[in-house]
């Protein structure tokens, strides 16, 4: 209790000490020498020092009970890890190993800290370790404005500081000073200054050396005279004063401009212009050129973001060249441009739609004639090409997904420029109309299913001349494709899986062709006309395939106590059935003025649909209708483990996927029967297989090597002819080999 008085009574003497004494700056301060720091401590009163073990934070504030003017406006706060030592009689405190004061906005840590409370000054310093290597050097902090030196003073009343060997780092550009002073919040002097942006600061590869500058944070740094030295060694390139530009804001302001000389169009001056720093979301630099001869460019570059939400940028480059000298036999002008535009849309911003846009298009000659040093690594670029795309999905029942994109694609070399303006795809996703919701689907009827796909198109093909203009929609096609597939799936016998697919599609078109007969043509064409028929026009088609499968397994066992256990051969055939109608009706004939058939080149039968040429072609004209089959075999083998310990065996593939397919043309006239297709995959070790396939032809040749309708059996030769025949070897690795053990085969 006698202790805790005294130290009580300490304290009020102390604060009374503090608050009550005149202000007045020291005539004589601890000396710091910046190559050799303090570590002097106090001298220390036994009788008059409290010691504590364990950190110590303290509060003062100003109690003055005559009412002085107060010296301090904010409440001092300050701990230690080892020791806080009070010497009543020079009127100072010390803070010893990871030393901390905070008054207001200033923080200083060190590792040692004196707090002369005559002078209201504190003395920061680095303290050594055991081997006599100086650390924890001070840092102090000023509201968003950092310093490292080794040692530093800091009055609290005039809120001034001198600190020694000096680092900080203000938007990337880092600054090393002997001796530094703050003379407020906003300006710092400095002398003996090492400007760099090197990794290394402590020995940077490069630097910029000067004897004085003033330095304010978050605004710039100007320097009196002020050399490059690289690698330590002084450089030539000296200059009176230097200003560093030091913020992390947007400003508007000036760009200023590269000047030189160019042999066609004389002295330039270029990229010069203003920087609009418009808000926190948007930005826009306008700057332009200018040649001598009379040139000129412009350009618009701005960024925009919107955090959470998307962010982009757009470029916007025009360019007026002149070569040559007007009144010249050889004077021209062109007129070149370039725009640029990506925007990318922020994962988490809407998950059920995305816009996103890569946009590059213009003159072919921009990146070859541009004068501007900003294209020249462009200079080779001979494609151009855009992508803006917009998808959403409108999540009801049934889902719909709408994706909306228009593409771009240029070729400076040929000039050609090829557009789709939009595509525009849709789907609705798979119902069942039979099936109430969440009843379980049962049979044919209520497995039926459908969906509905659409994809419409906007197809432009032009050149660079027509670009922009109305003549570039001349050729454009325009087309669309309705889609509905509808499924089902049942058993039959309840061993045998049958599935029905039907597909009914229908194509809208904008424009059609027609041919007619001119006998006063060349004969390269065969008098033939090809004539656009503009207006709208549609055509359906469908076909239909049936398939039915089954499983079959065989097992035969052995026996535990055998090497090979037992063997399992699974065997899956399947017979499928495909029909696709001919559509005659949407082909014609050429009549001429004779009523005869006009001999159209490249065709059969002399019949042509107008719907050729299309975006999705024209409807078939062959009746195809064919059934399949294909047998599909896997051998497998139980085999006793080769780890004794273990009592279940280890399967292995002897024989994977050997398939047998072929198929019969019912509504072909001759050679019905397809080739037999074989091929599978015999597994030689863990994670080697040798595959193979082969085509066995049933129908014999003749004398030309050609197919006719004799089975080769009845030629005189072998039930199947061998058409085809390879074989190749796979290796497969993954990371249950690395594990350690031996490789099983």
């Amino acid at each position: 209790m006698i202790r805790k008085a005294c130290f009580l009574i300490l304290m009020l003497c102390t604060t009374f000490a503090l608050w009550a004494q005149k202000p007045t700056l020291p005539t004589a301060s601890p000396t710091i020498t910046p190559s050799q720091p303090s570590t002097q401590e106090s001298p220390a009163l036994p009788a008059r020092t409290i010691r504590s073990a364990t950190p110590i934070e303290r509060e003062e504030t100003a109690t003055d009970t005559v009412k002085k003017p107060r010296l301090l406006t904010d409440i001092v706060k300050y701990k230690a890890t080892d020791y806080q030592r009070m010497d009543l009689i020079n009127n100072t405190m010390t803070l010893y190993n990871e030393a901390e004061v905070i008054y207001g906005e200033m923080k200083i840590n060190a590792g040692k800290i004196v707090i002369d409370n005559k002078t209201n000054n504190v003395y920061a310093y680095g303290i050594t370790d055991t081997s006599d290597v100086y650390q924890q050097r001070p840092v102090f902090n000023q509201a968003n404005n950092s310093a490292e030196p080794d040692s530093l003073v800091f009055n609290i009343k005039t809120r001034k500081a001198i600190t020694y060997n000096t680092r900080t780092e203000e938007a990337g550009i880092k600054i090393l000073s002997k001796l530094s002073k703050r003379v407020n919040d906003s300006t710092y002097y400095a002398s003996g200054v090492r400007i760099t942006t090197s990794k290394n600061e402590e020995d940077p590869e490069y630097y910029f050396y000067s004897d004085k500058i003033k330095y304010t944070p978050d605004s710039k740094v100007v320097s009196g005279p002020i050399q490059l030295y690289i690698q330590e060694v002084p450089t030539p390139l000296i200059a009176p004063f230097i200003y560093f530009p030091l913020t992390d804001t947007r400003k508007s302001g000036f760009l200023i401009p590269s000047f030189g000389e160019n042999n066609q169009r004389g002295y330039f001056l270029q990229n010069g212009g203003y920087y609009f720093a418009i808000s926190d979301y948007i930005d826009l630099a306008v700057t332009g050129d200018y040649y001598t001869n009379g040139s000129y460019a412009l350009r618009f570059d701005s960024s925009y973001a919107a955090r959470y939400k998307y962010r982009g940028s757009f470029s916007a480059r025009f360019e007026t060249l002149l070569n040559s000298e007007r009144g010249f036999p050889d004077f021209s002008r062109t007129n070149i441009y370039n725009i640029r535009w990506t925007h990318a849309q922020d994962a988490g911003a809407n998950p059920s739609s995305r816009f996103s846009a890569s946009v590059n298009l213009g003159s072919s000659e921009f990146f070859r004639q541009s004068v501007n040093q900003v294209n020249t690594g462009a200079f080779l670029n001979n494609n151009l090409s855009s992508s803006v795309s917009y998808s959403k999905t409108i999540d009801t029942n049934p889902q719909i997904n709408i994706n909306l994109a228009a593409t771009h694609n240029q070729n400076t070399n040929t000039r050609a420029v090829n557009l789709t303006l939009p595509t525009l795809q849709a789907s609705v996703a798979r119902v069942y109309p039979f099936a109430k919701a969440g009843e379980p689907k049962r049979g044919i009827i209520k497995n039926v299913n459908l969906q509905y796909n659409l994809r419409a198109e906007n197809r432009i093909q032009t050149t660079d001349e027509d670009f922009f203009t109305e003549r570039m929609f001349d050729n454009a096609r325009l087309g669309a494709q309705h889609s509905i597939p509808i499924a089902t799936n049942f058993k039959v016998a309840r061993y045998f899986s049958v599935t029905a697919t039907a597909n009914l599609n229908e194509t809208w078109v904008g424009d059609t062709i027609e041919r007619s007969f001119d006998p006063t043509l060349n004969e390269n064409v065969g008098g033939i006309v090809r004539d656009t028929v503009s207006g709208f026009d549609r055509f359906a088609t469908y076909n239909f395939n049936a398939s039915i499968g089954t499983t079959i397994y065989g097992n035969k066992n052995f026996g535990d106590d055998k090497k090979i256990q037992a063997i399992r051969h699974t065997i899956r055939p399947s017979v499928t059935y495909n029909i696709n109608p001919g559509f005659d009706q949407s082909y014609q004939e050429i009549i001429d003025a004779d009523g005869n058939t006009v001999p159209i080149p490249g065709t059969r039968d002399n019949l042509y649909s107008r719907f050729e040429g299309g975006l999705f072609g024209a409807p078939g004209r062959q009746y195809t209708s064919s059934i399949g089959l294909s047998v599909q075999n896997n051998l497998e083998a139980k085999v006793r483990d080769r780890d004794s310990t273990k009592e279940e065996g280890r399967k292995i593939f002897l024989l994977k996927n050997l398939t047998f397919s072929t198929s019969y043309n019912i509504a072909g006239d001759s050679l019905r029967i397809s080739p037999v297709s074989v091929r599978g995959a015999i597994p030689v070790t863990k994670g080697v297989e040798v595959n193979f396939n082969a085509a066995l032809d049933p129908y014999a040749l003749d004398r030309n090597n050609r197919r006719i309708e004799r089975f080769n059996i009845d030629n005189g030769g072998s039930l199947f002819r061998l058409t085809r025949a390879n074989a190749s070897f796979s290796y497969s690795i993954n990371n249950e080999m690395f594990k350690g053990g031996t490789v099983e085969g």
